[in-house]
C-alpha cells in the first residue's frame, strides 16, 4: 500500500515545508489567472469592447487553466508533484511577459490562453500537498493549500495600485518577475517522495472513466458553482462596481476583494471544518446560504410609483454599495468552505486516486468559471440588467440543491435529525437501493 493512502503518515518539517511553498506557488498562479479581471477594464475602453467580449476576454485564460487540470492531476500521479508544478510555472513567465506587448484583441485572447496554464496548479498541488499528510488531516492540508485562491484577491489589490501609477502594461511584467521569483523558491524547499505516485501500470484511458461515476458528476456540480462562480464574479466584479456604482478603479478593486479576499483565504477553516463535520453537512448548508445571498443580489435597482389617495408616489428600490458589498462578503465566506468541503468528499471516497479525481473536479470548476463569464456579458448585453448575472447563478445553486436533497440528503441526518425511512412526498416513489449503493452515497460525517 502507497503512503499516501497510509493512515499512519508521519508529518514531518518536510510535510509543512512542501505546503508552505506549494500554497505560495498557488497563490501567484491564481493571481496571475485573474490578472484580465483588473487590466481588461482599461483594454476594453482601449479597444472599445462590449459586455460579452470583455467576458470573452477575462475567460481565455480560465479555459486552458480548466482543460489542462485532468492531464496535470494524472500527471501528478505518474510524476510527482514538484517536478509538474515547476515545469508549469516555468512555461507560463514568457506568457505573462509577452502581455505587456500585445495590442489587437485576438493577441489578448491568445496570449490569454497560455496565462491561463497557471490555472491548472491546482490540481497539481492538492494531491501533491494531501499526501504528506494523515487522512484525518488532509481536509487542512488541501484547505491550507487552497487558500491560495486569495490570490484573486491579491491581484485586487496589486494591480490597480500598479496601472494607475504606470499603467497597465506595467502588471505582466512585474507578475512575470513575481513567477519566476516564486518558482525558484518553489524549487529549493519543496520535496519528492516516490512512495506517493501511483504505479505505471495505470492507463491515462482507465483514470478518466472515473467519469462514469453519478458522485464525480455530482461534486462536479457542486464545484462548478462554489469555485466555478467564484473565479467568473472574480473577473467580473471590478468592471460591475465601476459600472454600478460610479466608483474609481481602485475602490471598486478594493471592495471586490471584500469578496475574494474571504473566498480563499478561509478555505483552509473550512478544510478544518469538513473534518470535523463531514463534507456533507458543509456543502448543504453552503448551498443554502448562497441561495439566500443570490435571491438579494439579483434584484436590479428599480423605481416603484404607487397611486395612492394624495397622487402618486415613488419608491427607489435596490442595494446600495454597502448593503451589496456584505452580502457579496458573506458569499465569500460560504464559497471558501464550500471548496473545501467538496475535495473532502474526494479525499473520502477516492483516496487511491485523488489526483485524477480532483483533476475532474476541478476541470468542472474551471469551466465554470470559463462559461460563466462570457454568460454574464451576454446576459448583460441582452436584458441591460447588471444584476442578471446573479440571477443566472442563483437558477444554478437551485439545481445543486435539488439534487443534493434526492440523492444525499434523503439517505443520510442533516444536522443531528434522521432522514424519514420512507419517502417524504407520498407521490414520489424512488427506487430501492442495494445496501452497496446506499454505502456509496452516505458521506461518512462522522470525521475526527
Amino acid at each position: 500500500m502507497h503512503q499516501k493512502t497510509h493512515p499512519h503518515v508521519v508529518v514531518t518539517r518536510q510535510s509543512w515545508s512542501v505546503l508552505a511553498v506549494s500554497t505560495l506557488a498557488f497563490t501567484v498562479c491564481f493571481m496571475v489567472w485573474m490578472m484580465f479581471g483588473v487590466i481588461g477594464i482599461p483594454i476594453k475602453k482601449t479597444l472599445n469592447l462590449n459586455a460579452t467580449e470583455f467576458g470573452l476576454l477575462t475567460a481565455m485564460p480560465v479555459l486552458t487553466g480548466s482543460l489542462i487540470r485532468v492531464p496535470l492531476g494524472i500527471w501528478t500521479d505518474r510524476f510527482g508533484g514538484r517536478i509538474v508544478m515547476a515545469v508549469l510555472m516555468a512555461i507560463t513567465v514568457p506568457a505573462i511577459w509577452l502581455m505587456a506587448y500585445a495590442t489587437a484583441y485576438w493577441h489578448f485572447l491568445v496570449i490569454g490562453l497560455f496565462v491561463g496554464l497557471a490555472g491548472g496548479s491546482f490540481s497539481v498541488g492538492t494531491p501533491y500537498v494531501a499526501r504528506w499528510f494523515p487522512k484525518q488531516r488532509q481536509g487542512m492540508a488541501m484547505g491550507v493549500y487552497g487558500a491560495g485562491n486569495s490570490g484573486a484577491a491579491v491581484n485586487k489589490f496589486l494591480a490597480p495600485a500598479l496601472l494607475v501609477a504606470f499603467g497597465w502594461t506595467l502588471v505582466p511584467q512585474v507578475y512575470a518577475a513575481v513567477m519566476l521569483g516564486t518558482l525558484v523558491l518553489f524549487w529549493f524547499f519543496s520535496y519528492s517522495d516516490p512512495g506517493h505516485l501511483v504505479p505505471s501500470n495505470v492507463k491515462f484511458v482507465d483514470q478518466l472513466k472515473a467519469l462514469k461515476d453519478p458522485k464525480v458528476l455530482r461534486y462536479c456540480q457542486y464545484y462548478s458553482i462554489v469555485f466555478g462562480g467564484y473565479v467568473a464574479l472574480s473577473l467580473w466584479m471590478v468592471q460591475y462596481y465601476v459600472g454600478e456604482f460610479g466608483l474609481d478603479i481602485r475602490v471598486a478593486a478594493l471592495l471586490a476583494a471584500c469578496f475574494s479576499l474571504p473566498g480563499g483565504v478561509l478555505r483552509a477553516v473550512g478544510g478544518w471544518l469538513s473534518d470535523k463535520f463531514g463534507a456533507h453537512k458543509m456543502t448543504w448548508w453552503v448551498m443554502w446560504v448562497s441561495w439566500i445571498c443570490l435571491f438579494m443580489l439579483s434584484y436590479p435597482q428599480f423605481d416603484l410609483t404607487l397611486m395612492t389617495t394624495n397622487g402618486p408616489k415613488s419608491f427607489s428600490l435596490g442595494l446600495n454599495v454597502y448593503v451589496f458589498t456584505a452580502l457579496m462578503f458573506i458569499l465569500g465566506i460560504a464559497w471558501a468552505f464550500g471548496k473545501a468541503s467538496v475535495f473532502k468528499y474526494i479525499s473520502d471516497d477516492y483516496p487511491h486516486n485523488i489526483g485524477t479525481i480532483s483533476g475532474i473536479v476541478g476541470l468542472a470548476g474551471g469551466l465554470g468559471g470559463f462559461v460563466l463569464p462570457i454568460m454574464f456579458g451576454a446576459l448583460m448585453d441582452l436584458t441591460g440588467l447588471r444584476s442578471s448575472a446573479f440571477m443566472l447563478m442563483y437558477g444554478v445553486v437551485w439545481v445543486s440543491l435539488i439534487w443534493m436533497y434526492f440523492t444525499e440528503v434523503r439517505r443520510t441526518e442533516v444536522m443531528g435529525a434522521a432522514a424519514p425511512e420512507g419517502p417524504s412526498f407520498p407521490h414520489l416513489h424512488l427506487p430501492s437501493l442495494s445496501p452497496d449503493a446506499q454505502a456509496a452515497l452516505t458521506p461518512n460525517l462522522q470525521k475526527a
